[in-house]
């Protein structure tokens, strides 16, 4: 007589063998969809390439957009063969833009300090964000290739290292000092703006508010009384 009981290795192996294939599913999926996204040409029923979205997705923020800087970038790449009998550059001129956060999520009631006697609200902020350099390819002035000879192989790698090298060289500028002193100066204009309806509103028009950035609290921090709070402040109440 055969014995049919289901033993205990079976169950844990059909187990496994589950969880792997789970594992499998959630892993093999994100990978096959990155591979289409990137690698599979999309293509109409006649076989022509089409121009659409392949992947967009939605993300929530709570930044405040701060400042912009906007320009013109120069950026050049050059590229060498078969020893150097084959050499080629490319250049190119663009606009871009880069524009400056400050993310307001990030504050709490406690970086909030008030002082009732010259009626002044203190916002410890946190410090400005440099968002992606954005280089506007579609829109350059100027695009040139030299070289004898120039495969597709090699315009191709000079265009991605130009590109690179725009982008960088747009990030660069953005990081400056003075451009970052530019963008935590509008900060402090956007922050004080932005409260200023509200305090209006509850009747308090003269109310003097200072933008403090990580930078400028290095120090001891100097003590205001703190009698009132910020929502005693906007709702007119002592």
């Amino acid at each position: 007589m055969v014995d049919r009981r289901v033993k205990p290795g079976q169950i844990v192996g059909a187990v496994l063998a589950i969880v792997i294939l789970v594992a499998a599913v959630f892993i093999g999926k994100p990978l096959y969809d990155r591979f289409t996204d990137s690698y599979v040409v999309a293509r109409a029923d006649d076989g022509q390439a089409v121009t659409q979205v392949v992947r967009a997705t939605f993300s929530r923020a709570s930044a405040l957009k701060v400042g912009a800087l906007s320009g013109s970038v120069q950026a050049t790449a050059s590229d060498s063969r078969l020893g150097g009998m084959l050499t080629a550059d490319h250049v190119i001129k663009a606009p871009f833009s880069v524009d400056y956060f400050i993310d307001v999520s990030r504050l709490r009631p406690s970086d909030y300090r008030y002082d009732p006697v010259s009626r002044t609200l203190v916002i410890d902020a946190p410090d400005v964000t440099i968002g992606a350099a954005n280089v506007d390819e579609a829109r350059r002035t100027l695009s040139e290739t030299r070289g004898l000879f120039v495969t597709r192989k090699a315009f191709d790698q000079m265009s991605q290292r130009v590109s690179a090298a725009a982008q960088s060289s747009a990030a660069t500028e953005a990081q400056k000092p003075e451009r970052l002193a530019q963008a935590r100066d509008n900060a402090r204009r956007a922050l004080a703006g932005l409260l200023a309806p509200p305090l209006a509103a509850a009747g308090e028009r003269d109310v003097r508010v200072v933008v403090t950035f990580p930078y400028e609290r290095s120090g001891p921090r100097e003590r205001w009384d703190q009698s009132r709070t910020p929502e005693q402040v906007l709702s007119n109440r002592y």
